[in-house]
This record gives C-alpha cells, sequence and structure tokens, in this order.
C-alpha cells in the first residue's frame, strides 16, 4: 500500500467517533483476557475490603474450563492445601509472605473436590520469601500454604491449570 494511502486511512480512523475505535480494537480472538497493571491494583484494593474470617479475599478472573485465573488477597496465615490433579501458577502482585512447601500435610482431611485437601499445618516443609514480582509454580500433589506476617498482606494472581 502506497505511503499516502496509509496516510489517508490512518487519518480516517482518527476521525471516527470514539464508540467505532472501540468496536475496531475489540475484534481479540475469543477467550483472550488481559488484567493491566492498574486494574490489578484496583483488584487488590477493593478485595482488601472484604477480607473473611479465613483472612483471605478472592475473585475469580476468567474461568476456560480446563484452567483458571483467580487473585487472592490474604493478610494472614492461610490453611495448608493440596492438589493431587492441579499445578498452581502464582504471581505475586503486592505484599510479602512465606510459602511453606512440601513436608507432610498435618491433619489432611478431603476438601472440596476429588483428589483435593486441606490440613491444620505441614510437618518439615520448605520456606520461600515472596515479594511483588515473583512467580511460583507449585507441582500437583505438593502440600503448599502461605504464611503471612502480622500486620502484613499478600496479594497474587493464581492460575490453576490440571497436571499433564
Amino acid at each position: 500500500m502506497p505511503a499516502a494511502i496509509r496516510f489517508v486511512a490512518a487519518a480516517a480512523l482518527l476521525m471516527l467517533p470514539p464508540v467505532a475505535i472501540v468496536a475496531i480494537v475489540e475484534t481479540d480472538p475469543a477467550g483472550f483476557a488481559l488484567w493491566n497493571a492498574a486494574q490489578l491494583k484496583q483488584r487488590d484494593q477493593a478485595l482488601s475490603k472484604k477480607v473473611g474470617p479465613d483472612h483471605s479475599a478472592r475473585e475469580t478472573l476468567a474461568d476456560y474450563k480446563d484452567h483458571r485465573f483467580r487473585m487472592l488477597y490474604r493478610d494472614g496465615d492461610g490453611f495448608p492445601e493440596q492438589h493431587d490433579k492441579i499445578v498452581d501458577v502464582v504471581i505475586v502482585q503486592s505484599g510479602e509472605a512465606t510459602l511453606l512447601l512440601g513436608g507432610t500435610m498435618i491433619n489432611r482431611k478431603a476438601s472440596a473436590g476429588a483428589g483435593e485437601y486441606v490440613g491444620t499445618g505441614i510437618d518439615a516443609g520448605e520456606r520461600h520469601a515472596l515479594g511483588a514480582g515473583d512467580v511460583v509454580h507449585i507441582p500437583a500433589g505438593i502440600p503448599h500454604s502461605f504464611l503471612v506476617p502480622k500486620g502484613k498482606h499478600i496479594t497474587y494472581v493464581l492460575v490453576k491449570f490440571p497436571a499433564p
């Protein structure tokens, strides 16, 4: 396409009303999602006001049947959990915590679905400091828990998908 025609086409796009421009931009493929830093920060702030008795607040960002995106805010320790057939990927957005990983789950009992467990603690797990920007891959079948220091919080995006 000659440069003059490209210039005219670009100028024509700039003269379209904003609604028309949005319609052109909204041609992303089905299933595409983008959560920018500003949106995640707003969700972080909103979740911080909805913390329940378990010291957490959460929302599902998207559910694609075989994998899911969630956002969680914690201002206290979480219960240990284990998913036999689910992998967790954690993308820390703000705050700090310690990930207690591995070891043996104490008082393990079945949870929401098949192969899902919760407990009251983890014996002999490894501790990993977490902060904003960290990304963690938690394999299926590994007990894990987030330990949040008093007066602190951690907010993270959690991607859950089936283990291979």
